[in-house]
């Protein structure tokens, strides 16, 4: 049977959808970095350190704590596992 179903996806369609799901979370620059890499078939070793320096994830966390109007013990068990759980760099 042939038509448009049973069409598998190219390799660069499925190198693409790949990337796509392991930029999950990444945004703005560094999803960019992270996908030219990604789709130039670095491996994900290569692309993971992309420029997330610990203060870029305080940054971040910082900026959702405060989004979330968090204050006292609550913001701070949020910030540890914030910057536990955001990608670390090398």
């Amino acid at each position: 049977m042939t038509g448009p179903a049973a069409k598998t996806p190219t390799p660069q369609q499925q190198r693409m959808s790949d990337c796509n799901k392991q930029a999950t979370g990444k945004k703005g620059d560094d999803r960019k970095t992270f996908m030219s890499s990604c789709l130039k078939g670095q491996t994900t070793a290569m692309a993971a350190p992309t420029k997330m320096t610990q203060q870029q994830k305080m940054t971040s966390c910082n900026a959702d704590a405060k989004t979330k109007a968090l204050k006292g013990a609550d913001r701070k068990t949020f910030m540890s596992s914030c910057l536990k759980n955001a990608p670390a760099t090398p």
